[in-house]
């Protein structure tokens, strides 16, 4: 087979996988964003020959990268779809519950911010795209060019926390057709006003237009709602996060999920099923010093667990 290149660092690899407790284990594990296939590598190494991985990745490169670096394993099916079509695959596949565990590993991988032609990077000269797959249709371009300044402003803010969206979003609008990253990381330095920030003032738009492309965070809000029920006892559930948003939404639904009672305050009667989740670690796991010296990018990372305790069938 074809070498292909795909650069990929994978971020807290063997604390990530550890947590599923995959020695030797005979069930299904789930790689929700299998990227360059570190995770799904070791997860192999890790389980027995009865053992099962399905992998998921919208990114078509990342899809040939990891069936090139996996393929001499025999217990993995790679599928090509984004991690919120995952119930629908499973289906297909014949199987009822996840009794392994899952793993997601947020946001675009190393290679994407890399490869100029992506668009991910406002260091490098290219289309405004941003797309984590080819089968989207919407890229940022589109965005930065249909929005009203109302929409783009709402966008910056929420997604990006930009303390400046009215004033880009307002250039943007004052400067349209904009086709490139550089026209855009150009023009929203120049219409910013300068701070004693390390971090260049593309970052937090730029952050905020991925997201709004890919529909990442409601896509895995409700992918992580859908998925409950999927999961059997004792399964668990391993995500890393790399900005405060993805993470508020997982502490959020461990949080409630770990909690005795969702039962509205005002209900006299408890009506849900208790405890779901049992949380395997109370504060997110961080990177190591070492891998932060060697994968600079990885200091924001954070990694929460959960152990499935208790089946969960109430309709929400």
């Amino acid at each position: 087979m074809q070498k292909i290149d795909f650069k990929h660092y994978t971020v807290m690899l063997n604390e990530t996988v550890e947590a599923l407790e995959a020695d030797n284990s005979d069930k299904i594990f789930i790689d929700a964003t299998l990227g360059g296939g570190g995770h799904s590598e070791l997860i192999l190494k890790k389980i027995s020959k009865k053992g099962r991985l399905i992998s998921f990745d919208l990114d078509e490169e990342a899809i040939a990268a990891s069936k090139n670096r996996l393929e001499n394993y025999k217990n993995i099916e790679i599928v090509n779809e984004s991690y919120g079509n995952i119930p629908e695959v499973l289906s297909m596949l014949g199987i009822e519950k996840i009794t392994g565990g899952i793993i997601f590993d947020l946001g675009a991988s190393f290679h994407q911010f890399n490869k100029a032609e992506r668009g991910f990077s406002f260091q490098k000269d290219a289309p405004l795209d941003m797309r984590f797959g080819e089968s989207q249709t919407r890229t940022a371009a589109d965005i930065v060019n249909s929005y009203s300044e109302k929409e783009l402003t709402e966008i910056f803010s929420k997604y990006g926390e930009e303390r400046f969206s009215k004033t880009i979003a307002r250039a943007i609008i004052n400067n349209r057709p904009i086709h490139t990253t550089l026209q855009l990381a150009d023009l929203i330095c120049k219409s910013t006003p300068r701070t004693n920030s390390k971090i260049h003032p593309a970052t937090k738009v730029f952050q905020a237009l991925r997201i709004e492309v890919n529909n990442e965070l409601l896509n895995f809000e409700n992918t992580l709602n859908r998925l409950l029920p999927l999961l059997s006892i004792g399964a668990i559930i391993s995500v890393i996060s790399f900005h405060s948003l993805e993470d508020r939404i997982v502490k959020n639904f461990f949080k409630k999920y770990s909690s005795s009672c969702r039962c509205p305050i005002h209900q006299a009667q408890c009506t849900c099923e208790g405890k779901i989740l049992e949380l395997v670690n109370k504060k997110p796991i961080l990177p190591t010093e070492e891998e932060i010296k060697e994968n600079p990018p990885s200091r924001s990372a954070k990694l929460r667990v959960a152990k499935v305790i208790k089946e969960f069938n109430q309709v929400q």
